[in-house]
């Protein structure tokens, strides 16, 4: 029987790199924000919906989505950004759903859904366990600063706009801390993987 995971974790909290370990076991992971670029491609029906409410102004010359100018418009309007999750998000779900029970069709012994919001958007029941990644605050801080070059206080609010790690590691089966460096991760994920007897 193939085992679902559920891949989570927070901005900077280094999930991407825990998801691509993924890889040395022969698990296949589904990446919802791979999906989402894929759902709003031109002449799919995310799209059609998109150009039709927020006009022709977010494309580019190439008729594809300009996500920046999107992003310009809806995340200064609550309203908005629920009108695009409404468009986007039932298509990642059933891309994702129609992927994961090819896999399990296939007899995989493992699958993952790598899903950034698995828990803000009640996506656990999609997966038998779930795994979230999670740092300490100032790590992340220093991670975001890093790679974003965003001023401490920028970095803090991007956090702050998220659910807090240590809520997501409660409603968590598996915990990776991910203060260490990259082995030390990837001892943990293989201890986990053995545990749910997919290695």
């Amino acid at each position: 029987m193939t085992v679902v995971i559920g891949l989570t974790g927070s901005i900077a909290s280094g999930k991407s790199t825990v998801s691509l370990m993924f890889d040395e076991f022969s698990i296949p992971v589904i990446d919802a924000d791979k999906i989402a670029r894929e759902v709003v491609r031109p002449n799919e029906p995310a799209y059609r919906d998109i150009v039709e409410y927020f006009g022709r102004d977010i494309l580019r010359e190439d008729q594809t989505l300009n996500r920046k100018a999107l992003g310009e418009i809806v995340f200064n309007d609550q309203a908005k950004l629920d009108t695009l999750n409404r468009f986007v998000h039932p298509k990642i779900r059933e891309r994702m759903i129609e992927l994961r029970d090819a896999y399990v069709g296939m007899h995989e012994k493992a699958v993952v859904l790598d899903i950034p919001l698995l828990f803000e958007n009640n996506l656990s029941t999609l997966v038998d366990k779930t795994i979230v990644v999670t740092v300490d605050e100032e790590t992340q801080i220093k991670r975001l600063m890093e790679r974003e070059e965003f001023t401490r206080s920028e970095a803090l609010n991007r956090i702050q706009v998220q659910m807090p790690l240590k809520e997501k590691e409660a409603l968590a089966d598996h915990v990776i801390n991910n203060n260490g460096d990259k082995y030390d991760s990837y001892l943990q994920l293989q201890d986990i993987l053995r545990e749910l007897e997919v290695i």
